[in-house]
């Protein structure tokens, strides 16, 4: 399968959903096949994502990334819940006219996806959940606090907060961090709107109310899943991907060593390998 074009100048596009939302999205790769949709993490927009791991992954599955609503430049509120996250997402997806998707989501976006695999399970084929945990997993309530510590911290050390919320503070690490923050800044025209401070703090309680909600029944997933993360993620504990991979029967885990909340962007060329090797398998 070709590559059509780069993610650094995919074109901003919109598409009106049946709740009257309008969202923001791009699409990268040849327009077959099932495509490859991204949820993605608290206070993201589309500007948000690695472009290599975009255009890798684009060269073989066609990608679509998108704004959650009220998130950049996609209409509406931000929702207070998870719950009415995945909601958001899937009317976005069935504005799109598809019957089904894979899934690949970061942080937030994998508990916007559990909640989606649960109320759409025919509408997932595959799912990936990296950097991310079960509803009411260990530790998923503190991402308030360490968030708001980080983003102090950044601000007296004039640092970027994914510096410290992404990367382990190692020599690899800050490298890994300063690569990282370069490559998402390469696109220089039509660049996505940052989310709004009401709308982070909306989600920041939605997470900690999912975080504190009572477990789910992951033995309901049936589909194939890849779960990623590092070895030292602050923001969802690690022992929380070794937690969805015990209770999701048909899962595979990969544990990046060195590496934290933001694993797949420090190993970006080994994860797209894993991607790639499991969708088409």
């Amino acid at each position: 399968m070709e590559e059509s074009g780069t993610y650094i100048h995919a074109p901003n596009k919109s598409i009106r959903a049946a709740d009257g939302i309008t969202y923001a999205y791009r699409e990268l790769g040849r327009k077959t096949g099932i495509p490859i949709v991204f949820f993605t993490h608290l206070s993201a927009n589309l500007d948000s994502w690695d472009p290599r791991i975009i255009d890798g992954i684009a060269k073989h599955h066609w990608v679509i990334t998108f704004d959650n609503k009220g998130v950049g430049l996609s209409s509406g509120q931000v929702p207070g819940t998870i719950k009415e996250m995945a909601e958001d997402a899937i009317a976005f997806i069935k504005a799109l006219g598809f019957k089904q998707i894979d899934i690949l989501s970061l942080s937030m976006g994998g508990m916007i996806a559990q909640e989606l695999l649960k109320l759409e399970p025919t509408l997932v084929r595959k799912v990936i959940l990296t950097g991310t945990g079960p509803r009411g997993g260990k530790g998923i309530e503190n991402v308030t606090k360490i968030s708001n510590q980080d983003l102090v911290r950044a601000i007296f050390t004039l640092t970027d907060v994914k510096t410290y919320l992404f990367f382990p503070y190692t020599s690899n690490g800050k490298r890994k961090a300063k690569e990282f923050l370069t490559r998402i800044k390469e696109r220089k025209h039509d660049r996505d709107k940052m989310i709004s401070l009401k709308g982070y703090h909306t989600q920041l309680r939605a997470i900690n109310h999912w975080g504190k909600a009572n477990p789910a029944d992951l033995s309901k997933i049936t589909q194939p899943t890849l779960v990623v993360n590092g070895d030292e993620d602050r923001m969802v504990p690690t022992e929380n991907s070794y937690d969805l991979v015990q209770r999701i029967p048909n899962s595979k885990l990969v544990i990046y060593k060195d590496a934290g909340h933001g694993s797949i962007f420090q190993y970006h060329e080994e994860f797209i390998k894993e991607v790639i090797g499991f969708l088409d398998k």
